[in-house]
């Protein structure tokens, strides 16, 4: 444990680059909220997001708005019509990147529909309707910077610092807060520490940077997602298994990966800048993870 196994770089990168990994940040943006909960700035992730974020004048007002709490933000499961993944979904990110206010863009949406085809969340195995939503998480990192006083400030003091992260690039949304949506740039080195520090239950050193109750609500089932194979989701944390071993993992576009093997003690950074294969940038990662890497260390741990 705590132990460097391997480490390779390709196509012109080293240890001091600064990787792009995409949504791997949505994950950072979840141990940050469990750092406010930690802090006792925040009582709960129960809590109600509008509490925090309330931009005024928002479009398609709607009492069930107030009822959205953070842990449906986490967990990619409040009822407004937000899918990344869904070209024709009001909440796709991509018509987010043409406005100004990022954060009125979520609360203005609509909330979701359900026709006879789609599961309700009533229906789902978890009681909750999983759909991908980048808009959810940069309203979690405006919950964060009310909270807080200052994003930027706060994820330095509360979680960079801590794990001996000095060198890293935020990307700012049009009001001048970090985006917690996506774009964090972190070296492998760095990416691999957020994975160590759940795989050691939120303790790094000496010292509990989210506590272990945090790391056990993040990494457990909160929601299932229909992609033909078995994924579960937690708070911004993906649940499989790679190799037939059980693992938690952060990923991003372009099959950007930091996954967690507990009962192997063991943490895999594997970035990749394959941003346009879609489903297959993905698959490609997941491949080495199960075919090649998994089952080796498997192997050295018998």
């Amino acid at each position: 444990m705590n132990r460097l196994v391997y480490e390779s770089y390709y196509n012109g990168s080293d240890y001091s680059t600064l990787h792009n990994t995409r949504s791997v940040t949505k994950t950072v943006a979840g141990t940050l909220i469990g750092s406010l909960i930690k802090d006792q700035k925040l009582g709960s992730e129960r809590e109600f997001a509008s509490k925090y974020s309330h931009p005024k004048n928002i479009q398609n007002p709607d009492k069930r708005k107030d009822s959205i709490t953070i842990e449906d933000l986490l967990t990619m499961s409040s009822l407004l019509e937000c899918d990344d993944w869904n070209e024709f979904s009001r909440g796709n990110e991509e018509r987010m990147y043409l406005v100004e206010d990022w954060v009125k863009f979520y609360w203005d949406l609509p909330m979701k529909g359900f026709p006879e085809w789609v599961s309700k969340p009533e229906d789902s195995e978890y009681g909750r309707s999983f759909s991908y939503c980048t808009a959810g998480v940069v309203v979690l990192g405006d919950i964060i910077h009310q909270i807080s006083g200052d994003l930027e400030a706060y994820s330095k003091q509360a979680l960079f610092d801590k794990l001996g992260i000095t060198n890293y690039h935020w990307q700012m949304i049009p009001s001048g807060i970090p985006m917690t949506g996506g774009g964090l740039g972190l070296q492998s080195r760095d990416l691999l520490k957020f994975g160590q520090l759940y795989l050691n239950k939120g303790k790094w050193g000496t010292e509990q940077v989210v506590s272990e109750e945090w790391v056990a609500k993040s990494t457990s089932p909160k929601a299932n997602i229909e992609m033909g194979e078995r994924i579960d989701y937690g708070y911004l944390w993906w649940i499989t298994k790679f190799g037939n071993e059980k693992a938690f993992y952060m990923t991003g576009t372009g099959g950007n990966k930091v996954a967690v093997f507990p009962e192997l003690e063991l943490v895999v950074v594997l970035t990749s800048t394959y941003y346009r294969g879609g489903r297959a940038s993905h698959k490609q990662t997941a491949s080495l993870l199960s075919d090649f890497i998994v089952p080796e260390i498997s192997k050295l741990s018998k």
